[in-house]
């Protein structure tokens, strides 16, 4: 088991996406701004998608507009079809495209309008103009696990979309449990497949805690070799094309766990907590994140 990995805030995009009440651009920026005070490097900031489908996500040129200025922080613009791509690199903000495929064709028809093959092309294509411009890209295969519409996903067909993927050469190729459905030991299986069929290109994965196993999943990626975890503050998420989906792990139960076990991160718990509590009293709500709501542990010394 790697003794450090990259983490990713996805908290701006997919932690608020499914919303319904609108946030203020200058609570999706605070938020952004909090995450590089809690040390994340890589932040998934916004989507270019249709305002119509996912109105969360309108503001995304005003939001790449009021990002800081961080040269050591790569900000990240999630992007479906290559009108998107073109939108995010026109804003000079995005330092790397998120591409999407899907690993079943009612998935990919509902969430980005084709079918699971055509999302594997048009991925690549996102890739290849992100390289011809100089950023970075990646991909990410939703629906790796299950499909809210077909049920299972065979392990076959999400290791043939990464080797098709890999010829891209994306910077990373993730797995996404869209619904939440993964257990460990699928989790293990399939880290381990699509490692061995992309070879020196990462694996990240993107757990979503419908059902209670998230963080037992990214132990096993981990432990299976993926080197880069996905995780919203708070605990916020969902997709508004995959029925059942519900709030991603949260970063800051992800932290604290790997923190205890030694794993490094280089992220600051404490913040993590403060900037949850905050992000609690932006929402109106208790957010599903279970650290924050816990005593400190270890406990403060007492003077």
């Amino acid at each position: 088991m790697s003794t450090a990995i990259e983490f990713v805030e996805v908290g701006p995009r997919d932690g608020l996406q499914n919303e319904k009440a609108l946030i203020p651009t200058g609570d999706k920026l605070a938020l952004i701004e909090r995450a590089i005070a809690y040390g994340v490097r890589r932040i998934e900031v916004t989507s270019f998608v249709n305002p119509k489908k996912v109105p969360q996500m309108a503001d995304a040129d005003t939001i790449c507009a009021g990002l800081p200025d961080r040269d050591d922080v790569t900000y990240i613009g999630l992007v479906l079809n290559l009108r998107g791509a073109e939108r995010a690199l026109a804003t000079g903000r995005i330092d790397e495209l998120g591409a999407v495929c899907v690993a079943s064709d009612r998935f990919a028809i509902a969430n980005q309008g084709q079918t699971s093959a055509e999302s594997v092309e048009a991925a690549k294509a996102i890739i290849a103009l992100a390289r011809q411009e100089g950023r970075r890209a990646q991909a990410t295969i939703a629906a790796s696990f299950v499909c809210p519409f077909e049920g299972e996903v065979a392990q076959d067909r999400v290791v043939a979309m990464a080797r098709q993927l890999a010829e891209a050469r994306p910077v990373e190729i993730a797995l996404a449990d869209t619904i939440g459905v993964g257990n460990p030991a699928h989790v293990t299986q399939l880290v381990n497949a699509v490692r061995d069929a992309v070879g020196d290109i990462p694996v990240r994965c993107h757990f979503h805690n419908t059902r209670g196993t998230g963080l037992a999943n990214v132990w096993a990626a981990i432990g299976a070799g993926a080197s880069v975890i996905d995780g919203a503050l708070g605990g916020l998420g969902g997709c508004p094309f995959a029925p059942g989906a519900a709030g991603n792990v949260a970063s800051e139960d992800v932290i604290y766990m790997l923190d205890r076990a030694g794993i490094t991160t280089g992220l600051d718990l404490g913040r993590m907590i403060e900037a949850s509590t905050w992000l609690g009293g932006v929402m109106g709500r208790t957010l599903p994140g279970m650290v924050a709501k816990a005593p400190s542990f270890p406990a403060q010394a007492q003077a």
